[in-house]
């Protein structure tokens, strides 16, 4: 009462606060409490109960996602600074999954002692809030926070094998390059700032401002703060962190920070481009193809000369960035019925629906990787030969998770490729010809490396001889088989994603 009486008297209002709307949040934000109390609390030999409290608090956050879908309500809260709306939703739900799989791909790991368990579930359950939060953010302070609550235990988990030297020069590439990233980006949402006097992405964007957007200062900040961003999802010349960060980091974190936290990077460069930078769909453009065209071949091109498969799929991880950044290239271009640009709801749809498809595949892709090298004890490719022979399961979903990067059917990836391809060329300029030139090249130097592992795991003879079956630990089984079933039926019915896709649209309203 006594605080109410001093904001009144202050001339300040509590803002209004949706608690439904924060609901993930709050569930993530009690179990990470549990989990600290339940580290601080029990003994060694005991703290894998964190693993079973950190997945079942994921998934209990689920619950107020689904809820929230079926209101079919947009929520705004903090005058537009955090957004619930129907994207928001689609990303937070992938979050959870994502990280929900991370905890089954670290829990056999974990518990054979290569790295503290009680920690680095907390610290997965942080990044995961961070990125949840990321999803509704709708202003440069929100956005800047999200990202640093995200990559914070991002740089901690990249180092997590303190005794190793590629565990330390992991963690220390990473955070360098980090904090370079966001000094750069910040110094870009400075300039926006300045010149807008707002943070707030709506105001930004509008017509108010639109003056001060067609200064060339302006064009600085917005190229600032995508680079910024460009570092996160591991963009050609923004990428040198990545293969040593993934090939160091334990290899659950390694699927972790190629997935959830890269999207994460996405999730920004999506809401400040659609959102914020509307009006200047003429500078992200250029841009866009630039940065798509270096990335995509690039990573590519390096990955063709790896001979562990780590850094194979570090590289790949930076190609799938080019790829998922090429619709950016034709952004705001293309006029629907009645003069309305119409190709932005493609581009944005294509976007995400590659997005939960790369996902859920990298993810499968690191479910085997570990399974394999469990027994393997080492990441050269030669030493998959013949893995057919013992391990046929795990070679056959190994075979459909690279034909779906690849984006061969029947496996999912090709109906995302697919829509990418559409949202290029329907932009209808020489930008999106171009670059679907540059991707269906690319597509066809990824199937060099992507098929080479298959033929390694089908036609070469295993190296030392031994065909001892693999026994795979439950939690791996689950995640290969939940990321094969759902390659298999997405493939098949492609409309799943599609419709999930094309439902993530912004609440561009919010806050006004």
């Amino acid at each position: 009462m006594l605080a109410t009486v001093l904001a009144v008297a202050g001339g300040f209002t509590r803002p209004a606060v949706d608690w439904h709307a924060l609901a993930p949040e709050i569930v993530l934000t009690v179990t990470i409490v549990i989990c600290l109390l339940v580290d601080v609390t029990t003994a060694e030999h005991s703290r894998w109960t964190a693993s079973s409290v950190a997945g079942i608090g994921m998934l209990a956050a689920l619950v107020p996602v689904l809820t929230l879908a079926a209101d079919n309500h947009s929520r705004s809260m903090f005058g537009g600074a955090y957004v619930v709306d129907d994207f928001a939703l689609v990303l937070k739900g992938l979050f959870l999954v994502a990280g929900y799989l991370t905890i089954l791909l670290s829990t056999n790991t974990i518990a054979e002692g290569d790295y503290a368990e009680g920690e680095y579930y907390l610290l997965i359950l942080s990044a995961v809030f961070g990125m949840t939060v990321m999803a509704s953010s709708r202003d440069l302070i929100s956005i800047f926070i999200a990202l640093e609550m995200l990559s914070i235990p991002a740089y901690l988990l990249a180092g997590w094998r303190k005794r190793t030297l590629t565990g330390n020069e992991a963690g220390m590439k990473y955070y360098l390059m980090g904090v370079f990233a966001s000094a750069v980006m910040l110094y870009g949402m400075s300039l926006i700032f300045g010149g807008t006097g707002s943070t707030l992405l709506t105001e930004i964007g509008s017509k108010v401002n639109h003056s001060f957007m067609q200064e060339p200062v302006a064009v600085v900040g917005i190229i600032f703060v995508l680079v910024g961003f460009g570092f996160k999802v591991s963009a050609v010349p923004f990428h040198n962190w990545a293969p040593d960060t993934y090939e160091g980091a334990p290899t659950p974190v390694t699927a972790f920070l190629s997935v959830a936290s890269k999207t994460a990077g996405f999730v920004a460069i999506l809401q400040l481009v659609f959102i914020g930078f509307l009006d200047r769909a003429d500078v992200i453009r250029p841009f866009m193809f630039v940065l798509a065209v270096l990335t995509m071949t690039v990573g590519n091109v390096i990955a063709l000369r790896q001979t562990n498969i780590v850094r194979l799929f570090a590289y790949s991880s930076v190609a799938q960035a080019g790829f998922i950044l090429a619709p950016l290239a034709v952004f705001g271009s293309g006029l629907g019925p009645g003069g309305v640009p119409g190709n932005n709801g493609r581009v944005l749809s294509a976007i995400v629906g590659y997005t939960l498809v790369y996902t859920l595949i990298n993810l499968g892709v690191f479910a085997v990787i570990i399974s394999v090298s469990r027994r393997l004890g080492t990441g050269d490719i030669k030493a998959w030969g013949g893995l057919w022979t013992y391990a046929p399961a795990l070679a056959t979903c190994m075979a459909l998770f690279v034909f779906g990067l690849g984006g061969i059917p029947p496996a999912m990836g090709w109906f995302a490729k697919f829509q990418l391809f559409s949202a290029v060329v329907g932009g209808h300029t020489w930008l999106g010809y171009t670059m679907g030139v540059v991707m269906a090249v690319n597509s066809v130097i990824s199937l060099a490396y992507y098929l080479s592992i298959v033929r390694t795991m089908f036609m070469d003879d295993v190296p030392d001889g031994d065909v001892t079956p693999i026994r795979v630990p439950l939690p791996l089984a689950a995640v290969v088989a939940i990321a094969t079933i759902g390659a298999v039926v997405v493939g098949v019915l492609p409309e799943i994603v599609g419709h999930l896709a094309n439902s993530a649209v912004f609440a561009m309203g919010a806050g006004h």
